[in-house]
């Protein structure tokens, strides 16, 4: 477990005796979350500064807060930064007695969380699989975990908590009874993969894909992959880089890898590949999977054909960590795993497809695809995809002609999805069964007046539309 001398060491090098049996119970970064003997890292964020709730954070049972001001908080100060500069040498930095609550002020408390985590995964010696990719990335971490965990004690990342904040977090969870651990990885910009690799070191890099999600900050679809391509770039000679051979922009990522490289995809060229793929609507796909010669036959509780990518990511991981094929099928088949697109009870015995979380093109046509597998009438309630930059018109368009295969009635909410309906009547669809709202009450309004029994309604859009609302409003109790 972690103690404030590990934490005092992590950022000083020095040893605190006095504080070797102070136990950390958990590091937090909401003074909410604060119990006995937690952590509180103070952040200053774009509408809060964690330093304003120390005071809150001591309240509740923290210990001991990292901070880069001093906060408005009674607390002992231990200067970390005046150690750094040379002012301070262990006798004068650290006390010979243990006071509580203590404050340690360090130039960044971000820097400083990740220099914490950097240091407490060098404690330990766990296989870490690091996956990253423009859709999917959550899913494939929930079932490679699901997987892993059928032999090994795995750590994954709670949630979406996969950015320069929610990793180091996990990895400070990190004690020595975890043999593998699973890490999403997301990004924004250049380089901020390749820190948090540089915190994880991971020993095996999955990719998922490259599409436009977050094109608007990236520019370009080129540059979205080279931030992508730092997973694999960052693998030591003995780890292993699991690429989509399908997609063409993750393909060339193999030359980027000192790593082994497996592939997986659709097609024989890979080296683990799916094939007589079959949807089973709400019930699941059933699929083959090839791999060196064996042909194994696989029912997986995931819904849509798209999904047989994410089991193919998890049976490569299995494979890589010599996991048996048994296991690998319990493993795909755990119930426990909480994908991103579930299935509710809707008003008058309709049922919700619930994929509210975010929205990219590539996401919202695998949604609309498993939409048409299924049967009833097909409702799809469809957002703003944002972040979609110089693809914005283009993305929604796609979305729009793909509605117009696959669904009986279509309902858009906001400004950007407008050119959805537009492209959607544009490629046949009758224009009596497309409605455009502004607002998720007047797309509830609405819907609440057609729903029928046996009706199937998709409910998708960008996270900033907050489009799970609709589906709150829609979901009947059982």
């Amino acid at each position: 477990m972690l103690t404030l001398a590990d934490v005092v060491e992590g950022l000083t090098e020095y040893r605190w005796e006095a504080a070797e049996s102070q136990p950390i119970s958990q590091v937090v970064i909401d003074s909410r979350q604060a119990v006995t003997d937690s952590l509180f890292v103070a952040l200053a964020g774009e509408f809060a500064d964690g330093h304003d709730y120390v005071a809150d954070a001591f309240d509740r049972g923290a210990i001991a807060a990292l901070v880069h001001r001093r906060p408005d908080a009674k607390c002992r100060a231990l200067d970390i930064e005046k150690h750094k500069t040379g002012a301070q040498t262990a006798d004068s930095l650290l006390p010979d007695s243990l006071a509580l609550p203590m404050c340690l002020r360090v130039a960044d408390s971000l820097k400083g969380l990740q220099q914490l985590a950097t240091y407490w995964r060098g404690k330990f010696s766990p296989r870490v699989v690091g996956i990253t990719g423009s859709v999917g990335k959550s899913t494939t971490k929930e079932l490679t975990w699901a997987v892993l965990r059928q032999r090994f004690n795995t750590l994954k990342n709670p949630g979406n908590l996969n950015n320069e904040i929610g990793l180091p977090l996990t990895v400070l969870r990190l004690d020595d009874s975890h043999e593998r651990v699973v890490l999403e990885m997301g990004m924004y910009d250049l380089g901020e993969i390749r820190e948090l690799c540089a915190i994880a070191a991971p020993h095996v890099g999955v990719v998922t894909n490259v599409g436009p999600t977050h094109l608007e900050r990236l520019g370009t679809i080129e540059r979205i992959a080279q931030a992508k391509a730092e997973l694999v770039q960052a693998l030591p000679d003995d780890g292993v880089a699991i690429l989509n051979q399908d997609d063409p922009f993750v393909r060339p990522m193999a030359h980027q890898t000192a790593a082994r490289v497996l592939t997986y995809g659709l097609t024989p060229d890979a080296d683990l590949w799916a094939s007589d793929i079959e949807s089973e609507g709400l019930g699941g796909i059933r699929f083959v999977l090839n791999y060196q010669g064996e042909a194994i036959h696989a029912k997986v509780p995931l819904l849509g054909r798209h999904s047989v990518h994410t089991a193919l990511r998890a049976t490569a991981v299995g494979l890589i960590e010599e996991l048996t094929w048994q296991e690998i099928m319990t493993g795909l088949q755990d119930s426990s795993v909480q994908l991103r697109l579930v299935s509710a009870p809707g008003l008058n015995g309709s049922t919700l497809l619930d994929d509210t979380y975010n929205a990219s093109p590539v996401s919202t046509i695998a949604a609309l695809n498993l939409l048409d597998d299924l049967m009833g009438r097909k409702i799809a309630v469809l957002g703003d995809m944002a972040e979609l930059g110089d693809q914005e018109e283009e993305g929604h368009r796609r979305v729009g002609c793909r509605t117009a295969d696959t669904v009986d009635l279509l309902i858009t909410v906001g400004l950007r999805a407008h050119i959805i309906a537009e492209e959607a009547r544009a490629c046949g669809l009758a224009p009596d069964l497309v409605t455009e709202v502004e607002t998720n009450d007047q797309a509830i309004a609405f819907l609440r007046q057609i729903i029928q029994r046996g009706d199937i309604v998709l409910v998708k859009g960008s996270r900033s539309m907050a489009m799970e609302e609709i589906v709150a409003a829609l979901q009947v109790a059982v």
